[in-house]
């Protein structure tokens, strides 16, 4: 058995500790980068985006009786919408992303919001929530000054938050379920004083389960646009006996995400008039 000497050193295995300690601080952090690396950009949300991760897709609008009337929404992903295409293949009402948080207005706000107009469609606007960055009045408050308002001009719809999965991080924004629902009812009541209307909730009935403990609150006020991509809508939230739009599909012709109106093209002008 070899002997070492008092002072000598073992060169091999001090090479391997050093390799071994110089590696360790990359296989602690590669992990985290790698999951931030894989967020989309703050700003990026749109109407839908978790749809299809979290509930999939299983299939098209079965027909029915009611007459509904066909709708899209839009966001900076589709770019300048080509509106003319649109309204000749049906589609009488859309709605444009306005903003996100308190930090990001879509660049193309106003070729969307006033081309969907200058051809004849029903228009709105929707605000992506990001309850994790700031109060739920704060975000209304911005919403409004950045294209959100209202005019009883019958055609313009009241203004839809958008409150679903959060792209950038945890489900529910790291908010338990009563913390969700006071963050959603400081928007409503915030938007209705600035603009004498009760928003629209944009919203899918697993994450609504989820996030809000399936509350039942704001269907007496607010209407319901429901996403599920499927022959039909499902369960709808608590609360909601029916629905009043519809987003059924990221993947429709010219601009991918269509919704249908739960009605004739009246009751679309009557939610316009208030």
């Amino acid at each position: 058995m070899p002997v070492h000497r008092p002072g000598s050193v073992r060169p091999r295995r001090l090479f391997l500790a050093g390799l071994l300690l110089a590696a360790l601080p990359l296989a602690l952090t590669a992990p985290a980068d790698a999951a931030d690396a894989a967020k989309p950009p703050r700003g990026s949300a749109r109407m839908g985006m978790g749809v299809l991760a979290h509930d999939g897709q299983n299939g098209a609008p079965a027909p029915t009786a009611v007459t509904q009337t066909e709708g899209v929404d839009v966001s900076a992903h589709q770019g300048n919408v080509a509106w003319s295409t649109l309204w000749g293949s049906g589609v009488k009402w859309a709605y444009t992303k306005a903003t996100e948080g308190t930090y990001y207005t879509n660049p193309y706000f106003a070729q969307q919001y006033n081309g969907s107009y200058n051809v004849g469609m029903i228009r709105g606007v929707y605000h992506f929530a990001t309850p994790d960055t700031t109060s739920g009045a704060t975000q209304a408050n911005y919403f409004v000054d950045h294209g959100g308002g209202w005019s009883k001009d019958g055609k313009t719809l009241p203004g839809t938050l958008d409150i679903e999965w959060n792209p950038y991080g945890a489900e529910c924004y790291g908010k338990s379920a009563s913390a969700m629902v006071g963050w959603i009812a400081d928007f409503l009541k915030t938007y209705k004083a600035r603009t004498g209307r009760d928003a629209v909730i944009y919203t899918a009935t697993s994450w609504w389960s989820d996030c809000t403990g399936n509350y039942a609150g704001f269907a007496s006020a607010n209407p319901l646009w429901i996403a599920r991509y499927a022959s039909d809508v499902g369960t709808l939230p608590a609360g909601w006996s029916y629905y009043t739009m519809w987003q059924y599909t990221s993947s429709g012709p010219t601009v991918g995400d269509h919704d249908k109106f739960n009605g004739a093209l009246d009751r679309v002008q009557a939610l316009a008039n208030g």
